[in-house]
């Protein structure tokens, strides 16, 4: 009986993290200076192998990628998809699950030569499949946005009404209505008053909320869009 050998070829797996805030009233991205062939010195997407001895899964390692090369822990992080093929890098057949990451300009690292917060609208030439993965986080995010609790990642730990709105607004590139949006943000339930906190000076402030806590790592969700 004639027998035949396959040969296989290891494949390449590793995370890519889109790592998103707000600045200026729109949204960046945070990007390292791979130290490393290929493409060393380029400005790229944090990432890096799978560590099988250590990660429990896929969103261990993104995390973990997003604390020892970012420097930052507590992002709200998600699963995006999963980027595959022959072409995307120099070094042979590879797959990367790429992840979503969101955080408030203030949780941000101290400024770094290897590390840069660059707006969505000025990016670089990026390496691999860079862009095409960051491009799908942009409209994953920009597509949740319109009905679910996601924006509020981009916030700081309290806020009014008013920022959040201007958060959701920026988001999405357009003006919402007031009482629209307030009434989708009562019909999902997730923000709750901070008892005594106010905003503003004493003509009629403003009052601070923050999320409920079954929310903090889960997203309140709409049947219906803003």
């Amino acid at each position: 009986m004639n027998q035949t050998t396959e040969r296989r070829e290891a494949v390449q797996v590793s995370v890519d993290v889109v790592l998103l805030t707000l600045a200026e009233q729109q949204l960046h991205a945070v990007l390292l200076r791979r130290a490393a062939a290929p493409f060393a010195g380029v400005w790229a997407l944090p990432g890096g192998f799978i560590h099988t001895a250590e990660d429990a899964d896929t969103k261990a390692s993104a995390a973990r990628v997003l604390q020892t090369k970012v420097g930052i822990e507590g992002a709200y992080l998600e699963q995006l998809a999963t980027f595959s093929g022959p072409a995307r890098d120099p070094r042979g057949w590879s797959v990367a699950v790429a992840y979503c990451a969101l955080l408030p300009t203030q949780s941000l690292p101290p400024q770094r030569d290897d590390l840069c917060v660059v707006p969505v609208s000025a990016l670089p030439q990026l390496p691999f499949d860079h862009r095409t993965i960051l491009d799908a986080a942009l409209a994953r995010v920009r597509s949740k946005s319109l009905y679910s609790s996601l924006p509020v990642h981009l916030c700081g730990e309290t806020f009014t009404l008013p920022q959040l709105q201007l958060v959701y607004e920026n988001v999405l590139g357009e003006p919402l209505n007031k009482v629209s949006f307030r009434r989708k943000m009562d019909e999902m339930d997730w923000l709750e008053a901070v008892p005594g906190a106010l905003q503003g000076g004493a003509h009629r402030p403003a009052q601070l909320y923050r999320v409920k806590p079954v929310f903090r790592q889960e997203l309140a969700l709409s049947p219906r869009g803003l």
